[in-house]
């Protein structure tokens, strides 16, 4: 089903758009006035609202396709943030205002237009064409009526009718396409001076008052979440393996007799015969001819210096070995079992006597003969071993699993039961929030995030799980939760910590590292500030030493960071060399421009960029056009707003 929902994206937008905005696809443009005016108002557009009731159903939706789509890895409290919860309010409002000035302006699409848009979606057709059965069945399949599919459709090309000719109609200046052009082909032969904060870094200048002083002006940056020390088992094969007991001699012994065919070669042989063939309904008379014909090549084929491919061309009735000289190849036990044992008496260099078969009678010779054979026990006993307890503990593993989930759940109130039923080790964490692990330098010892389980504990299920009211209000076992399909861990809180600023002596290390930072940072900025000064009215700097030069333009940067190519980019080079200066992630460097050049712009690539630049004016006007729409139909947010746009954990449990 999954697989179904990614392969058909478009049609899956469709299916939510028909669940979110019922009143609009289901009535109709005419109606949708009406549908929304006994729910409590969220946004208020024209003569319509946007009720609290559709954007909460709106929300639910989005954020089950994006579990659908993501699966294991869906993390409520990443996708369901005020931010993401404004774009959706924001895109709904948007929408609706669109249905509002189709309302009035008496907006349609004709049938015709319809059929051939639907017709155009590349999910409905097969080899490039329409397929009425796909259709068909993709809606069936989706769970949507033909009408509910068709009108929202019909509603999507009204919509486009509103801003569509806005962007249809952007055009893009020649004098900035040429603008473009130039920034993008103009090259700058660049040095760099730079200053790295790492050389600047003195933590033993930072002083106690200077802690204090940041500590009181930074409670809110300080404080921390709710967070939880956590107890733990893992279960994974390795600890399937340590109750596996080692195998026995037997076992050993067992199991390289059941698999000899992987440590050795069987017996075989490299064969070439000649068929004399007899047909099925042939008369005693002619079987006699056939065999004695048989017996005759045999003893030919005999004789000393005697040519067995000669004679297999010039005899043999199986014309598909003759041409190769009756060439069978190799030939293992079980190949032509009814003449297995005449085969396999043979020898290098034997010629059989005349074989009876169903076909008529074979003359074989063994081009070669192999003995089987095996790689001794002695030889294989430790890789033997290895694998029997790998598949034991693979076994063992399922057992432990189903054994893990039924004790956690039927002792709730403590872990120790279930390891010591199992023999795992119950392993301590501090520090999980809902959010992620807290800073190991605030939590201190035994702090999750410098565990060697650090990325199990920060696992979205096993937060959630953490959090939820079975472990923070009943304080029983948070749960189990299958991390992998060969990794299963249960969790428990076993203590609570309150949202609260941390006490200042836990947070005094990452408060002098982060004051020698900052201002080990303005020193940077001051020097470097200091040297571009000078080197722009002429004077010389001491212990200035500019890196090696290098070419760069807005598309090639050399390795360059983007702030550094920005701002040798906009450098002045009225006079050369020209300088500027730029904060970096690193510290602050001093650009010297010493040259400058212009190129060409590959044709292909100037056409894409002015394809991309069109695509930008025609969203900005867009934009701008929907702004002055808004302010038409007075769009305004009610006091709901912003309840509704605050995301709580609790709320989906």
């Amino acid at each position: 089903m999954f697989n179904f929902f990614r392969t058909h994206q478009r049609l899956m937008q469709v299916v939510l758009l028909i669940l979110v905005l019922p009143s609009f696809v289901l009535i109709g443009v005419s109606g949708y006035s009406s549908y929304t005016s006994n729910d409590t108002e969220l946004v208020k557009i024209g003569d319509t609202a946007l009720t609290v009731e559709e954007f909460d159903q709106a929300r639910r939706v989005q954020l089950q396709n994006m579990q659908q789509e993501q699966g294991s890895a869906f993390d409520l409290a990443a996708v369901d943030s005020p931010e993401a919860r404004r774009k959706l309010l924001d895109a709904m409002v948007n929408r609706n205002v669109l249905v509002e000035i189709a309302t009035k302006e008496g907006l349609s699409v004709s049938d015709g237009v319809l059929r051939q848009a639907i017709a155009a979606i590349p999910d409905f057709q097969v080899n490039g064409v329409f397929s009425p059965e796909r259709y068909n069945t993709l809606l069936s399949t989706s769970g949507i009526s033909l009408r509910a599919f068709e009108q929202s459709q019909r509603a999507d090309l009204t919509l486009g009718r509103v801003l569509g000719p806005v962007a249809q109609t952007a055009e893009l200046p020649a004098s900035v396409a040429n603008l473009v052009d130039k920034a993008l082909t103009t090259t700058r032969k660049v040095e760099l001076l730079n200053f790295e904060v790492a050389d600047y870094v003195k933590p033993e200048s930072i002083t106690d008052e200077e802690v204090q002083a940041w500590y009181e002006k930074n409670q809110d940056a300080l404080r921390l979440p709710q967070y939880v020390d956590v107890s733990y088992l893992v279960l994974d094969e390795d600890a399937a393996r340590k109750s596996v007991p080692a195998p026995s001699a037997e076992d050993v012994q067992n199991y390289y007799d059941q698999n000899k065919s992987r440590f050795g070669r069987a017996e075989r042989i490299n064969l070439s015969h000649i068929l004399i063939a007899v047909k099925s309904d042939a008369s005693e008379e002619e079987r006699n001819a056939a065999r004695e014909r048989a017996e005759k090549i045999a003893a030919e084929a005999k004789q000393d210096g005697a040519d067995f491919a000669a004679l297999a061309q010039q005899n043999s009735d199986d014309k598909g070995t003759a041409r190769n000289g009756g060439n069978l190849s190799w030939i293992s036990r079980g190949a032509l079992p009814e003449m297995e044992t005449a085969i396999f008496a043979l020898r290098t260099g034997d010629v059989s006597p005349a074989v009876q078969s169903v076909d008529g009678y074979h003359i074989f010779k063994a081009n070669a003969y192999e003995e089987e054979a095996v790689q001794p026990l002695e030889e294989l006993a430790t890789q033997l071993d290895q694998e029997i307890r790998q598949q034991l503990a693979a076994q063992r593993f399922a057992d432990m699993a189903t054994q893990l989930t039924s004790l956690v759940y039927e002792s709730p109130e403590s872990l120790q039961a279930t390891a010591d039923a199992l023999g795992l080790t119950i392993r301590q964490a501090k520090g999980v929030s809902r959010e992620g692990l807290l800073d190991a330098v605030i939590i201190g010892e035994g702090s999750a995030q410098n565990s060697a389980d650090a990325e199990l504990l920060n696992d979205p299920r096993v937060r959630r799980a953490l959090f939820s009211p079975q472990s923070l209000s009943q304080r029983q076992n948070a749960g189990v939760i299958e991390v992998a399909a060969d990794n299963i861990v249960a969790v428990r809180a076993e203590e609570i910590h309150e949202s609260s600023v941390p006490a200042l002596a836990q947070v005094k290390d990452a408060i002098v590292e982060r004051l020698a930072v900052e201002k080990a940072r303005q020193q940077v900025k001051d020097a470097g500030e200091k040297a571009l000064a000078s080197l722009k009215v002429g004077q010389e700097v001491a212990d200035a030493t500019f890196g090696w030069e290098r070419s760069i333009n807005r598309l090639n940067n050399a390795g360059l960071p983007e702030v550094v190519v920005n701002a040798a980019m906009s450098a002045d080079i009225t006079t050369l060399p020209g300088y500027a200066g730029v904060n970096t992630d690193t510290g602050y460097s001093v650009i010297k421009v010493t040259g400058e050049s212009v190129a060409d712009l590959d044709p292909a690539l100037k056409d894409f960029m002015q394809q991309q630049m069109r695509a930008l004016l025609a969203n900005a006007e867009e934009q701008a056009a929907m702004t002055a729409l808004r302010t038409e139909l007075k769009v305004a947010e009610q006091p709901a707003v912003q309840e509704a746009l605050q995301s709580s954990d609790e709320e989906e449990q």
